[in-house]
C-alpha cells in the first residue's frame, strides 16, 4: 500500500512539474516581442517604439512585453489572463478587421490604445514602475503633479499617455470605469488660445 502512495506521489510530481514547465515556457515563447508581431496589425507599433524617447534611452531596449504585459513570478497570473482573454480577443479581431495598411489600422488605433491604458489602469501601471520604481521628477510643476499619485486609484497611465506609439485622443480612464464605456479627455487649450482670452 505505500509503495503504491509513494509511486502515485512520484508520478504526480513529475507530472506537475512537466506541466509548470510547459506553461512557463509556452508564457515565456507567447511573451516575445517576435510573436506578437506575427500578426500583421503589431509591426506598425513595434516600429513606433524603436523610434521612441522609451526605446534606446540608457541602453534600454524593451519589447512588447515589457509594456504590456506583467513581469514575474508573482504577476504570472496576469500574464496568462492577458494572453488568454487579450490574446483571444486580439486573434479574432485580426481575422476580422483589414490591416493591410497603417491607414486601416488607424480606424481602430484608438480603440486599442484604450484597452491598453485600461490594463495599465486595472494593473496599477506595474508594468511601468519596472523600470521607474519611484520617479522623482525634476521641476516643481512635475514634482506637484506627481503628488497626485498619493490619491487612491491614481497611477501613471493616468497622465502618462501617448508616450511610445502615435498619438490619439487620451481618455479618461476613471470615467470610463464608472461608465463602462470609453471616455475621451476634454482638449486642453493651447497656451496662445488662453493668452489670446486673458487680453480681451
Amino acid at each position: 500500500m505505500a509503495m503504491k502512495t509513494g509511486s502515485a506521489l512520484l508520478v504526480g510530481t513529475l507530472l506537475g512539474v512537466v506541466m509548470a514547465a510547459v506553461v512557463l515556457g509556452g508564457e515565456a515563447a507567447v511573451s516575445t516581442t517576435e510573436f506578437c508581431t506575427s500578426c500583421h496589425s503589431m509591426t506598425y507599433p513595434a516600429e513606433e517604439l524603436k523610434e521612441s524617447s522609451h526605446y534606446g534611452a540608457l541602453g534600454a531596449n524593451p519589447g512588447c512585453k515589457d509594456c504590456h504585459i506583467p513581469q514575474g513570478l508573482q504577476n504570472f497570473h496576469l500574464a496568462v489572463a492577458t494572453h488568454v482573454v487579450d490574446g483571444a480577443r486580439e486573434l479574432y479581431l485580426e481575422m476580422v478587421n483589414d490591416y493591410s495598411t497603417l491607414e486601416k489600422f488607424n480606424e481602430r488605433r484608438l480603440i486599442m490604445a484604450h484597452d491598453a491604458r485600461m490594463n495599465l489602469k486595472k494593473w496599477d501601471s506595474r508594468t511601468c514602475r519596472t523600470c521607474h520604481r519611484n520617479p522623482q521628477p525634476p521641476g516643481a510643476d512635475a514634482k506637484a503633479a506627481h503628488k497626485k499619485m498619493e490619491t487612491e486609484g491614481a497611477t501613471c497611465i493616468d497622465c502618462h499617455q501617448n508616450l511610445v506609439h502615435k498619438e490619439v485622443a487620451e481618455t479618461d480612464l476613471n470615467e470610463s470605469i464608472k461608465q463602462g464605456k470609453m471616455v475621451l479627455k476634454p482638449e486642453k487649450k493651447d497656451d496662445d488660445d488662453e493668452e489670446e482670452e486673458d487680453e480681451e
